[in-house]
């Protein structure tokens, strides 16, 4: 079983971030009030190529926490871990605090 995946070129490896489901006094919150699709980017790819041969490198680094797509990319699942692969361009951006 592997352990690690690396995605190639300009691939990019999430973990999507559950929301709670209740609240820490215990009331169970409705699948609506996810407010985001989100989750942290596990692993990037070196990049892709343009016609010349030369690295576009990928536009997030490990830890970003980014915008999904509500549709598209790739599940995987390793070990107990459910993880997705984008590709550099189907993420629309990046969440900062």
């Amino acid at each position: 079983m592997a352990k690690r995946l690396i995605p190639t070129l300009n691939r990019i490896l999430v973990e999507k971030i559950v929301p709670p489901s209740k609240t820490t006094a215990g009331i169970l919150l409705p699948e609506s009030s996810s407010k985001l699709n989100s989750g942290k980017v596990v692993a990037v790819g070196p990049g892709a190529r343009d016609r010349d041969g030369n690295v576009i490198p990928v536009s997030f680094k490990e830890g970003d926490t980014v915008l999904l797509p509500e549709y598209g990319g790739t599940q995987i699942k390793l070990g107990d871990k459910e993880y997705h692969i984008y590709r550099d361009e189907d993420i629309p951006g990046t969440l900062h605090d």
